[in-house]
């Protein structure tokens, strides 16, 4: 293991595996164990390049093998680069992200018991048999979901029950198992029977209930969270800025903000770690406050306007606003991830 002919500078290193097994292999400090490049997946006799700035200094391939343990190769001392290269990043471990992931959790803990009473106003706005109430009390709750961010894949099949939608149901949105609070927007924006949608909403409160109940045993990977710091947003461009995954409320843009506020809560958890790990920190909050005023330009009155009621102009600046900011924040998922150290 090792390399021919290291060079300083701008290079393209062709890395290749003559083992014959799939394995990891990274650009390392071998002093710091930082990383300053990574592949992941190279199968057996594939050949993969990595693209960097070989600054002045120590360098060393580490190889972690599928089922095997890792080794380093020797080092290499580079003399005839620039002063300054690539910069090597810490690797993240669980220990590192345990505070963050305890942080997180009292967060959402917080936000389920927020749910589970503003389902229970819902329940009530549904019983007194005014519908606007009703739908107010209705978005409150799904902004109430939204904010709980990066849970989506702790929840399990409780995230279905409380905001599923109707794809790949046999019978779509008139399937009889689907339910929740995407079943209970549908339903009101479609003129149903307020005492119909108030049986949705009690077995709402159920899974609420038991959501909030089964949360503190539950597993949060940590693997979770600098990954979701980016797929909330992304999912908000394909799910909520494109209609699809609204009922009838067109309330694409009060859901964003709730995604906003889910990001923000996710950031806040990682920031410890990992703002001393990623240089444009500072960039990202900033754009995540120009978009958070920018959606909020939209909400005047107590409304909020729906996507395709947008400008052009705004519409534009909008996706284009998002569309930065999710390339900004690419990165953290990378920067983040749980390293195999052994």
């Amino acid at each position: 293991m090792g390399w021919a002919k290291p060079t300083g500078g701008d290079q393209t290193i062709q890395v290749h595996n003559t083992d014959s097994v799939t394995m990891e292999v990274q650009l390392v400090d071998p002093a710091s164990h930082g990383i300053y490049a990574e592949i992941e997946s190279l199968a057996p006799g594939t050949i993969r390049p990595f693209h960097l700035v070989l600054g002045n200094g120590t360098y060393a391939f580490t190889c972690l093998p599928d089922g095997a343990d890792v080794e380093t190769g020797p080092s290499v001392t580079i003399k005839n680069g620039p002063a300054t290269g690539a910069k090597a990043i810490a690797p993240v471990s669980e220990t590192d992200l345990a505070p963050a992931v305890k942080t997180y959790r009292a967060h959402v803990s917080g936000g389920i018991t927020t749910l589970a009473a503003d389902v229970t106003t819902l329940r009530t706005a549904l019983a007194s048999g005014d519908r606007h109430r009703s739908e107010q009390a209705w978005l409150v709750a799904q902004m109430d979901y939204n904010r709980l961010g990066a849970a989506y894949d702790t929840f399990g099949d409780a995230a279905d029950a409380i905001d599923g939608t109707p794809d790949g149901l046999p019978a779509g949105v008139r399937d009889k198992d689907w339910a929740g609070l995407r079943r209970i927007e549908f339903g009101l924006w479609h003129g149903e029977s307020l005492p119909a949608l108030g049986s949705l909403a009690a077995k709402l409160s159920g899974d609420v209930a038991g959501l909030r109940h089964d949360f503190g045993t539950e597993r949060t990977d940590p693997n979770d969270l600098p990954l979701r710091s980016h797929e909330i947003l992304e999912n908000t461009l394909q799910f909520e800025l494109s209609g699809a995954e609204d009922e009838g409320a067109h309330a694409e843009l009060a859901v964003m903000s709730a995604n906003l506020d889910g990001t923000r809560m996710v950031l806040d958890a990682i920031q410890p770690e990992i703002q001393p790990r990623f240089p444009a920190w500072p960039a990202v909050l900033d754009e995540l406050s120009t978009l958070q005023k920018l959606v909020d330009a939209q909400h005047k009155a107590g409304t909020w306007k729906p996507v395709q009621s947008l400008s052009v102009y705004d519409r534009e600046k909008l996706d284009g606003t998002l569309g930065q900011l999710l390339e900004d924040l690419a990165p953290i998922a990378a920067i983040g991830e749980v390293r195999r150290t052994q």
